[in-house]
Protein backbone atom coordinates (compact mmCIF):
# COMPACT_ATOMS: atom_id res chain seq x y z
CA UNK A 1 0.00 0.00 0.00
CA UNK A 2 1.55 2.99 -1.25
CA UNK A 3 2.21 5.60 1.40
CA UNK A 4 3.58 9.48 2.30
CA UNK A 5 7.22 8.05 1.70
CA UNK A 6 8.77 6.44 -1.57
CA UNK A 7 11.94 5.11 -1.63
CA UNK A 8 12.47 6.79 -4.81
CA UNK A 9 11.05 9.99 -3.82
CA UNK A 10 11.04 11.85 -6.86
CA UNK A 11 8.28 13.99 -6.21
CA UNK A 12 8.36 17.35 -3.40
CA UNK A 13 5.58 15.56 -1.46
CA UNK A 14 7.52 12.03 -0.74
CA UNK A 15 10.14 11.30 1.99
CA UNK A 16 12.31 9.53 1.54
CA UNK A 17 12.23 6.78 4.20
CA UNK A 18 14.96 3.94 4.59
CA UNK A 19 16.75 1.54 7.38
CA UNK A 20 20.17 2.57 5.47
CA UNK A 21 22.01 5.16 7.41
CA UNK A 22 22.74 6.71 4.34
CA UNK A 23 20.81 7.78 1.04
CA UNK A 24 22.86 6.46 -2.01
CA UNK A 25 24.62 9.24 -4.66
CA UNK A 26 22.93 11.79 -1.37
CA UNK A 27 24.77 13.56 1.31
CA UNK A 28 23.22 14.36 4.31
CA UNK A 29 23.44 18.30 5.01
CA UNK A 30 21.80 18.71 8.27
CA UNK A 31 20.81 15.81 11.05
CA UNK A 32 17.53 17.40 12.37
CA UNK A 33 17.04 14.97 15.30
CA UNK A 34 14.75 11.85 16.24
CA UNK A 35 11.80 11.22 14.77
CA UNK A 36 9.56 8.52 15.98
CA UNK A 37 5.58 7.09 15.31
CA UNK A 38 3.91 4.66 17.01
CA UNK A 39 0.66 2.71 16.85
CA UNK A 40 -1.02 0.22 19.25
CA UNK A 41 -4.29 -1.77 18.26
CA UNK A 42 -6.37 -3.78 20.69
CA UNK A 43 -6.27 -7.29 20.25
CA UNK A 44 -9.78 -8.56 19.08
CA UNK A 45 -11.33 -11.67 21.39
CA UNK A 46 -12.93 -13.01 18.24
CA UNK A 47 -8.98 -13.24 16.26
CA UNK A 48 -7.77 -14.04 19.04
CA UNK A 49 -9.39 -16.97 18.69
CA UNK A 50 -9.35 -17.85 14.83
CA UNK A 51 -5.76 -17.32 15.30
CA UNK A 52 -5.33 -19.93 17.73
CA UNK A 53 -6.94 -22.15 16.03
CA UNK A 54 -5.16 -21.52 12.59
CA UNK A 55 -1.73 -21.69 15.04
CA UNK A 56 -3.08 -25.23 15.84
CA UNK A 57 -3.65 -26.48 12.54
CA UNK A 58 -0.52 -24.95 10.65
CA UNK A 59 -0.55 -21.88 8.99
CA UNK A 60 -0.12 -17.98 8.56
CA UNK A 61 -2.81 -15.92 10.46
CA UNK A 62 -3.42 -13.76 8.09
CA UNK A 63 -5.61 -11.99 10.65
CA UNK A 64 -2.83 -10.54 12.76
CA UNK A 65 -0.39 -9.78 9.59
CA UNK A 66 -3.43 -7.40 8.70
CA UNK A 67 -3.37 -5.91 11.88
CA UNK A 68 0.41 -5.65 11.91
CA UNK A 69 0.84 -4.50 8.54
CA UNK A 70 -1.87 -1.55 9.16
CA UNK A 71 -0.16 -0.30 12.49
CA UNK A 72 2.98 -0.49 10.90
CA UNK A 73 2.00 2.01 8.07
CA UNK A 74 0.22 4.25 10.41
CA UNK A 75 3.57 4.29 12.24
CA UNK A 76 5.71 5.38 9.47
CA UNK A 77 3.07 7.68 8.60
CA UNK A 78 3.42 9.64 12.03
CA UNK A 79 7.20 9.35 12.01
CA UNK A 80 7.44 10.86 8.22
CA UNK A 81 4.73 13.84 9.87
CA UNK A 82 7.27 14.50 12.20
CA UNK A 83 10.23 14.54 10.28
CA UNK A 84 8.08 16.45 7.80
CA UNK A 85 7.33 19.09 10.82
CA UNK A 86 11.22 19.47 11.09
CA UNK A 87 11.63 20.15 7.42
CA UNK A 88 13.29 16.87 6.49
CA UNK A 89 14.11 15.51 3.18
CA UNK A 90 14.67 12.09 4.30
CA UNK A 91 14.13 9.98 7.38
CA UNK A 92 17.54 7.59 7.66
CA UNK A 93 18.69 4.50 10.09
CA UNK A 94 14.69 3.38 10.82
CA UNK A 95 14.09 0.53 12.78
CA UNK A 96 11.00 -0.72 12.99
CA UNK A 97 9.89 -3.04 16.62
CA UNK A 98 6.67 -5.08 17.55
CA UNK A 99 5.43 -5.46 21.41
CA UNK A 100 2.36 -6.95 22.52
CA UNK A 101 1.62 -4.48 25.57
CA UNK A 102 -1.36 -4.41 28.21
CA UNK A 103 -2.57 -6.49 30.63
CA UNK A 104 -2.60 -10.08 29.71
CA UNK A 105 -0.33 -8.96 25.94
CA UNK A 106 -4.07 -7.59 25.33
CA UNK A 107 -2.79 -4.91 22.85
CA UNK A 108 -0.27 -4.56 20.00
CA UNK A 109 2.29 -2.23 19.68
CA UNK A 110 4.17 -0.75 16.67
CA UNK A 111 7.10 1.74 17.03
CA UNK A 112 9.79 3.09 14.56
CA UNK A 113 12.23 5.54 14.42
CA UNK A 114 14.78 7.17 12.63
CA UNK A 115 16.66 10.35 11.85
CA UNK A 116 15.94 13.18 10.52
CA UNK A 117 17.98 14.77 8.12
CA UNK A 118 18.25 17.68 5.00
CA UNK A 119 19.40 16.42 2.16
CA UNK A 120 22.06 17.93 -0.72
Amino acid sequence: MPGPWDSDAKASNKMIVTTTPTVEGRMATQYLGLVAGEAIMGANIFRDMFAGIRDIVGGRSGAYEDVLRGGREQAISELVDEARALGADAVIGVSVGYAAVGSNDSMLMVAVTGTAVKLA
